[in-house]
């Protein structure tokens, strides 16, 4: 951004419009959205160089959702980071995890973070989850261009519904399309592995420490037959990225209680290997 003569900012910044930070940036500057970046179309090479993030599971609780994601980007078949975050806080009471090329999908996470602060600072009210979710599958869509060319980033959202007092979980395609998911989903390269382990060990009324031990089986499950899905590295100390998002808020379970469940599952495993250590 640029000062006019004077220091002053420019007429866009000052003149009154939408709500949508995504759409002032479409009118203001659209070579910053990540869906018309000129450094990136039509560079088909780069969905073979480019880190990708892997397997995100979400699933409700009896108070609300817990999301969680591995921390493993691979590049090709080399690992090209092993701490990579992919659950963030959309906002105060939402969660979004992504998938897909780790660049584009970071850079999707920081308009839509944006977005939602700037609709509240505009309209002096938060958007109810289902308009977030309205709003992330339009963002998500503008990438349509990148994902052609194989630079997909496919975010997974839910949060917790103020009006309905209920946790919610939405998913995504490469288009937009928006779907509600009902108890569970799993997005990413794992996604197959870790949907059948949330099937068998997901039931209704789960608390939260119980949904988080669901949650991790079912990264373990996932990492246990996908290479690009990492699993919980006691060794390094590299664990899932959990989060827990409730009446209370977002708030991410903190890396001890996260080495607590990880060994309690590797010794009912241990224990029950032909089961994988379900209970």
């Amino acid at each position: 951004m640029s000062l006019e003569s004077g220091g002053r900012l420019p007429a866009a910044f000052t003149t009154p419009g939408s709500a949508s930070f995504t759409e002032f940036l479409a009118s203001y500057a659209p070579d910053l959205l990540p869906g018309r970046r000129h450094d990136l179309v039509g560079s088909e090479s780069l969905a073979h160089v480019s880190p990708h993030a892997t397997t995100i599971v979400a699933l409700t609780y009896a108070d609300g959702i817990i999301m969680a994601g591995d921390r493993r980007a691979t590049m090709g078949n080399q690992i090209a980071h092993r701490q990579m975050e992919k659950v963030f806080p959309a906002d105060d009471f939402s969660a979004i995890g992504i998938a897909g090329t780790a660049g584009l999908a970071v850079e999707l996470v920081r308009l839509f973070q944006l977005e939602l602060e700037h609709f509240e600072k505009i309209e002096g009210s938060r958007l109810s989850l289902e308009g977030k979710a309205n709003r992330l599958a339009t963002m998500v869509r503008s990438n349509l261009s990148l994902a052609i060319q194989g630079l997909a980033a496919v975010p997974l959202f839910g949060g917790f519904d103020q009006q309905r007092e209920i946790g919610r979980i939405f998913s995504y395609d490469v288009v937009g399309g928006r779907y509600e998911e009902q108890d569970h989903h799993s997005v990413g390269s794992g996604s197959v592995f870790a949907r059948g382990s949330l099937k068998k060990l997901w039931s209704h009324g789960l608390d939260a420490e119980e949904a988080v031990q669901v949650a991790l089986h079912a990264l373990v499950d996932a990492a246990d037959e996908d290479s690009a899905t990492g699993g919980p590295d006691a060794i390094r100390g590299i664990y899932p990225i959990v989060a827990r998002v409730d009446a209370q808020g977002y708030e991410s379970i903190s890396q001890d209680d996260l080495a607590r469940h990880t060994e309690a599952i590797a010794a009912r495993r241990h224990a029950s290997p032909e089961r994988g250590g379900a209970s």
